[in-house]
């Protein structure tokens, strides 16, 4: 038979061992729920998970990008965050009637609002690229400095308060379209936050796997200097990375809007953790030049499977967040392994 035709050749694509792993253990989750609370077969409930899974998904996409370069994005949370505030803030925006206590809606049109939002957020992708690309400072501190900007920017967008809600602005009608195209709405039976997510992992995935963006992206990671011998422009790649980190971070603050109907100034925080470990759980390497987003999905889904199940067993905060803090720590443990057998491998 041929090898890369064979069940073997499969596996040993990038990434593909650790998602078909994470799928098992998805299913050997969700399974092992459902038989203790068959409510989880339920179908709502699993539209639902879907539907929260897939934020995760978003920003697992993004942070995954950056770490095959062998970089981070901390500001990603943060970007989500100005995102919310950008898009509500525009939209949300009145001015006070000839009526005492009436207001006019005056809000920014939605998908003006959506272009605007976009754009600022690219533009951090941008500098990040710029600081990690072409000043070479390290992707840490480079993107925790914008962390800290973007964040601070979500803040004064709205004068340091969080938005009203958007149907003020642009009026019912048109908030609830945008809500229903974001979040509420379905197509074929299926949340659109799902279906957007779906669509963004298609396109994503086809560009990294196939395209020869998603060549130089595994070569920078694997081998900066190699990859710059070869001829691959390493500052763009390293730009586009995050660009598409930002892409993920804007529609994740947009779908957060249209759940909530309006802005949060803390929407978005601890994304940037939350997606390096979903990336990591997937097989995304934190060194850079290894993982695949089927493995980022894989991930996703156990994250938000472990999530569901601690709030359909009614479990405290704190008990969710000692959870989560365990999984955290765990993948940090097998990161500082993974680093140990690396610099033991190239003594050799």
């Amino acid at each position: 038979m041929d090898r890369r035709f064979s069940l073997w050749g499969f596996i040993k694509n990038r990434g593909m061992g650790p998602a078909l792993i994470n799928f098992a253990l998805f299913i050997a989750i969700f399974t092992f729920v459902g038989i203790v609370n068959p409510m989880m077969f339920n179908q709502a409930i699993i539209m639902n998970l879907l539907r929260a899974m897939s934020i995760y998904l978003l920003v697992g996409i993004g942070q995954s990008f950056v770490m095959i370069t062998g970089n981070i994005d901390l500001s990603i949370g943060s970007v989500v965050g100005l995102s919310a505030m950008i898009s509500a803030t525009l939209m949300s925006h009145k001015i006070p009637g000839e009526v005492f206590g009436e207001y006019i809606p005056a809000g920014t049109p939605v998908i003006f609002a959506v272009l605007i939002t976009l754009v600022c957020c690219l533009i951090v992708g941008l500098i990040n690229g710029f600081l990690v690309g072409k000043l070479k400072i390290p992707p840490f501190f480079a993107t925790l400095g914008t962390m800290l900007l973007t964040r601070g920017g979500a803040y004064i967008v709205n004068n340091n308060r969080n938005t009203d809600a958007i149907a003020w602005g642009i009026g019912k009608e048109a908030a609830d379209r945008f809500q229903d195209f974001f979040y509420y709405g379905k197509t074929f039976g299926i949340y659109n936050t799902f279906l957007i997510a779906i669509v963004i992992f298609i396109g994503f995935s086809f560009m990294l796997s196939k395209a020869n963006t998603g060549r130089h992206i595994y070569a920078v990671g694997s081998n900066t200097k190699a990859a710059k011998l070869s001829g691959v422009n390493v500052q763009a790649t390293i730009i586009k990375a995050y660009l598409v980190s930002s892409f993920c971070a804007c529609v994740v603050g947009l779908i957060l809007v249209a759940a909530l109907t309006m802005g949060n100034m803390e929407a978005g925080t601890h994304y940037a953790i939350y997606g390096a470990v979903i990336g990591v759980i997937g097989g995304v390497s934190p060194f850079g030049g290894a993982g695949s987003l089927l493995g980022t999905l894989a991930g996703a889904t156990v994250w938000q499977t472990i999530q569901n199940w601690l709030n359909m067993i009614g479990a405290q905060v704190g008990i969710q967040r000692i959870v989560i803090g365990a999984i955290v720590n765990i993948v940090i443990v097998t990161v500082l392994l993974r680093a140990v057998f690396r610099n033991r491998k190239k003594r050799k």
